[in-house]
């Protein structure tokens, strides 16, 4: 395993580790309450390591061996983390593959990017059970009024989480800067080929959500998979194969 880097970002030491290797490179990000050593993420480093590939990933602040207090976190801070490692350990262009959250981020990184003048950096995209816009799309129209009284009284609420003993917890912070990020209220133009991967027994991200997303990239550079028996965390083996296919097709659009 390649060892932990560290990228000072607004105060935050962000751990980054990367794999050497050719270009275009591919970039991991994780999703909401993930870190860098998950299933996914190191499949990627693994098969990056064997065919050569460049490949870089980092925990968000609050996240894994990152820097900071995850309850501060918003999609803002995050974004403005991923963009300043992306900027900081690659050259040239790169694959972005985003999990959930990380889709999110990655969408409006390409966004950024393209705002700055870097169209150039990003190749491609790997979207998997993305989760764009999650906070205004999936969690606000669900909120009980208990969740809308804790939110008032102190500024979050808690739910069970069904992939870790302490509860998820949401932050008005996080769902105000949300409404501030989102990327599915018109076309989407990534300038780039897409592959979205999304299972349709996902129960936290419904596959009707992926749907409309796919409605809004344009049609002519994005590949739809659906998998019929697929949860959200696409880690079974037969998942993770689909993952680096996808990756390795993408990367083949983008020579």
């Amino acid at each position: 395993m390649s060892k932990a880097e560290f990228l000072d970002v607004g105060g935050n030491a962000i751990a980054v580790r990367r794999v050497t290797g050719s270009e275009p490179g591919v970039v991991w990000l994780g999703g909401y309450r993930s870190d860098m050593l998950g299933t996914k993420a190191e499949t990627l480093s693994e098969w990056a390591s064997a065919n050569g590939r460049a490949f870089l990933r980092h925990d968000y602040s609050g996240h894994g061996e990152s820097g900071g207090e995850f309850r501060d976190g918003t999609i803002s801070t995050w974004l403005a983390e991923s963009l300043a490692v992306l900027r900081a350990f690659t050259q040239g262009p790169q694959i972005l593959v985003g999990s959930s959250m990380g889709a999110w981020i990655a969408l409006r990184m390409a966004q950024e990017l393209r705002r700055a003048g870097e169209d150039e950096r990003l190749a491609g995209m790997v979207l998997l059970a993305p989760a764009p816009d999650f906070t205004a799309e999936l969690i606000e129209p669900s909120l009980s009024e208990e969740h809308r009284r804790d939110l008032e009284r102190q500024g979050y609420f808690e739910e069970p989480s069904e992939y870790a003993p302490e509860p998820n917890v949401y932050t008005r912070a996080l769902i105000e800067d949300g409404r501030q990020n989102r990327v599915m209220t018109g076309p989407i133009d990534t300038h780039c080929p897409v592959h979205v991967i999304q299972g349709m027994a996902d129960p936290d991200v419904p596959h009707e959500h992926a749907l409309k997303l796919v409605s809004l990239l344009p049609a002519d550079d994005v590949t739809l998979s659906l998998v019929p028996d697929g949860d959200h965390r696409l880690s079974r083996p037969q998942d993770l194969d689909l993952m680096v296919r996808a990756v390795e097709a993408v990367i083949g659009q983008a020579a």
